[in-house]
C-alpha cells in the first residue's frame, strides 16, 4: 500500500490519538512525547505536504504498521 499525501496538521492529530502530548516548539518544528518518553519530531510548514521518507520515520517511530497509520489518516 502507498502511503498517502499528509499535511502536518493530519499527523498531528494521528499522534494524538496514539497518546501523544506537545511539549515545545521551536520555529516550525513541533515536538511530542509520550508516557514512555519516547520523543517525535514533526515540521509544521503550512502549505506543504510532509515527505513520505518522514512519514516513514514516523509510522515506525509510533511502532505501528503501515496499513494502522493510513486506517487512523482515513479517521481523521
Amino acid at each position: 500500500m502507498k502511503l498517502p499525501v499528509l499535511d502536518s496538521r493530519k499527523i498531528i492529530k494521528i499522534l494524538i490519538l496514539k497518546g501523544y502530548d506537545k511539549i515545545g516548539q521551536k520555529g516550525s518544528h513541533v515536538q511530542f512525547k509520550n508516557k514512555e518518553g519516547k520523543i517525535i519530531t514533526v515540521a509544521t510548514h503550512p502549505g506543504k505536504s510532509v515527505s513520505r521518507g518522514l512519514l516513514r520515520k514516523i509510522i515506525r517511530d509510533l511502532e505501528i504498521s503501515r496499513e494502522e497509520f493510513i486506517k487512523l489518516s482515513e479517521e481523521i
